[in-house]
């Protein structure tokens, strides 16, 4: 069978399910280059190039484990986020192009030549504090996550990309493995960053079934209205935080004015939109005068 054979045949299959079918010819394609580890100007001048038979059985699995939901990031093992490929495994949340609203913001309000100290909670594969690592060269990060799993694809990613060195990576639930004494000392930071789980439970049925059925629900769940981690990191962050330090929170579809309230209290709270003119980030500074 040719590579445009089994191409042809691949998106075709894909395209019988009906979650599969708009993206079925794109996903094909990443997964006949995948399997083959070639790239697509290969596949454009050698379409009549067969396949062998270990190369097609082998195509045929990964085209299988797509007809099963199962993303594309996870068959191949990465996405690139920020201009930076990733490695990502079920362990962690797939990044989204959503999030570099996020990291943009983020790198629009922070020095590039000092030294600033920021953490990020929730890091999941590190998309967030290893794109921030890479363009601001003297930050100094600190990545917490609850799951040891999602630590251990974060590390990787921070040593692949050359700022393992710059990133001190915690296993810790929201910011509670940073002890702070009654007195309200200990480490604090310029810059809080997250993408929290932020769904409904309410929506998880309505989600597309290789989001909800493979990608990790303590990352996609946060109670009935979907603010429950916000209710436990807006406090937690304003005691890290040093005076007029900022916060920066990727937020759902709808959640503006819940945020809004949230945050009442903070300095500067505002609100980044995405490319649809959704509120994806809310931004806040810590009060000056708060002790």
């Amino acid at each position: 069978m040719t590579l445009r054979q089994a191409l042809a045949a691949a998106a075709a299959q894909l395209a019988d399910d009906e979650h599969l079918r708009p993206t079925a010819a794109r996903d094909a394609e990443l997964l006949l280059l995948h399997t083959l580890g070639i790239v697509r100007v290969t596949l454009l001048a050698h379409p009549d190039r067969e396949l062998t038979a270990e190369q097609h059985a082998l195509f045929q699995a990964n085209i299988g484990r797509r007809l099963q939901q199962e993303p594309i990031q996870y068959i191949t093992g990465q996405q690139e986020f920020y201009g930076l490929m990733l490695k990502v495994s079920p362990a962690v949340l797939i990044p989204r192009p959503e999030t570099e609203h996020l990291v943009e913001a983020v790198l629009k309000l922070l020095p590039t030549d000092k030294a600033v100290k920021i953490a990020d909670i929730g890091t999941g594969s590190g998309a967030i504090a290893i794109a921030l690592a890479v363009h601001l060269p003297h930050a100094q990060i600190t990545a917490l996550d609850l799951s040891a799993e999602a630590l251990t694809v974060a590390v990787a990613n921070a040593r692949r990309h050359g700022v393992a060195d710059r990133i001190h990576f915690v296993q810790s639930d929201l910011l509670s493995a940073l002890v702070r004494d009654e007195a309200g000392s200990g480490e604090s930071f310029d810059a809080i960053v997250s993408n929290p789980p932020y769904v409904p439970e309410s929506d998880r049925d309505t989600l597309h079934p290789q989001v909800r059925d493979h990608e990790p629900a303590a990352a996609l769940f946060a109670g009935a209205d979907g603010l429950d981690l916000y209710r436990s990191l807006i406090p937690q962050a304003r005691a890290a935080l040093k005076s007029s330090g900022i916060l920066a929170l990727e937020i759902g579809h709808g959640q503006r004015e819940a945020l809004a309230e949230l945050l009442q209290g903070w300095d500067d709270v505002s609100f980044v939109d995405d490319l649809q003119q959704i509120p994806r980030v809310a931004l806040a500074r810590k009060p000056p005068t708060f002790a």
